[in-house]
């Protein structure tokens, strides 16, 4: 049986009527930039992230590099992340002009181990940017805690994440007055006094394009943030502050209002997804499925296993029709592109192990029980070989 890593396709069939509608209306108007369309998803997705702003941007990484900058970090300010991210995180903070500082990440969940992140502040470090990577929240309670204590800004990035929750234990917000979406849990984004959002095309809400969102409950952060993604104006030809052209496109709003109702369902069909896989997986030797952290409602952006041998097993899934993916393989301090920093393999341990261990199974909304025995049967079996 072939199984794909994703199938867009698939959901585009489940929307069409809806979605050639949302766009041909774009088109009718030929209302292309900052229309009607992206302000109401702007409102839409802030009353879903349950914050006062959403200012749409080109891409998750754009939003990333504007939250930084409306956050006035810059030259001479670190910033702490994750080596096992995508090297997006790590562009927008040298794309803002900041130094990259990493901290190692949790051996179990993946995220920023708290446990790590005080040895990593320095008197120059500015902020702290988590990644809830794959789609699991990661621990903003005590990283919040931490951030509060030294006085640090705090950036969610949250690309693969939407509508991923934590449980509400009391923990004091960025701004006091923000109330969760739900007596008992909170989602991820409404913690920092920032969060960036991704909406490429494969991400649980996704964009026929490169997309992306900043959410924060600072009216003055939001403020920036337009400002910035739009040359600097709010009035045509009047530029208050040297900006940039970072806006989201109107086509690509239209496709996310469509799709925005239906991302809680989607998100349930893939925890489904991701119980049959537990399940299924429980009991085979040498392979390590996600760990769930208590008081997490992750969204299964990714399904990512640990496995011995994991090229050759990759290799045999892919010669049965099964598409699979490696997110990361190499991390980020271990990167050509970050040699400057003088970083060793060691110094980072567990993101350096996890790199030729991890594994990415087909996960998407539309995937059926059968496809997903399938995957899980052919997965024993090379494992068994092995």
């Amino acid at each position: 049986m072939n199984v794909p890593l994703v199938d867009l396709k698939a959901q585009y069939s489940s929307l069409k009527p809806q979605m050639d509608a949302a766009i041909q209306s774009v088109l009718d108007r030929t209302a292309f930039i900052l229309g009607q369309e992206v302000t109401d998803f702007e409102q839409a997705f802030a009353q879903y992230v349950g914050v006062k702003h959403c200012v749409g941007v080109c891409s998750g990484t754009d939003a990333i590099e504007m939250a930084l900058r409306a956050c006035s970090i810059g030259p001479g300010d670190e910033v702490i992340t994750v080596p096992n991210t995508y090297i997006a995180t790590c562009e927008a903070i040298s794309l803002a002009g900041a130094t990259i500082r990493w901290a190692e990440v949790d051996s179990r969940t993946y995220n920023l181990d708290p446990a790590n992140l005080e040895a990593a502040i320095t008197p120059r470090t500015k902020a702290i940017l988590p990644v809830h990577l794959y789609g699991q929240p990661a621990g903003m309670g005590p990283i919040m805690a931490i951030a509060a204590k030294h006085g640090l800004m705090v950036i969610e990035d949250a690309a693969q994440a939407h509508g991923a929750q934590i449980a509400d234990s009391g923990w004091q917000m960025a701004d006091s007055g923000h109330q969760p979406l739900a007596a008992s849990y909170r989602p991820v984004g409404a913690f920092g006094n920032a969060a960036c959002f991704s909406f490429y095309p494969g991400k649980n809400l996704g964009a026929y394009g490169d997309a992306g969102a900043v959410c924060t409950d600072s009216d003055e952060i939001a403020d920036k943030v337009q400002l910035l993604r739009n040359h600097g104006q709010r009035e045509k030809y009047v530029h208050l502050v040297e900006g940039t052209c970072h806006r989201l496109d109107n086509l690509q709003a239209a496709v996310l209002g469509v799709k925005l109702p239906h991302l809680d369902g989607w998100n349930a069909a893939r925890r489904a997804h991701a119980a049959l896989y537990d399940e299924l997986l429980a009991d085979v030797p040498g392979v390590v499925t996600p760990y769930l952290a208590p008081g997490m409602e992750p969204v299964y952006h990714l399904y990512v296993i640990q496995v011995q041998e994991r090229d050759r097993v990759q290799a045999a899934l892919k010669a049965a029709g099964i598409e699979t993916g490696i997110h990361y393989p190499i991390p980020l301090h271990e990167q050509p592109a970050y040699a400057r920093l003088g970083h060793r393999p060691e110094d980072f341990p567990v993101s350096h192990a996890l790199g030729p261990r991890i594994l990415s199974l087909p996960m998407y909304a539309e995937m059926t029980d059968e496809q997903i025995h399938d995957v899980a049967d052919t997965l024993k079996q090379a494992v068994t070989r092995g």
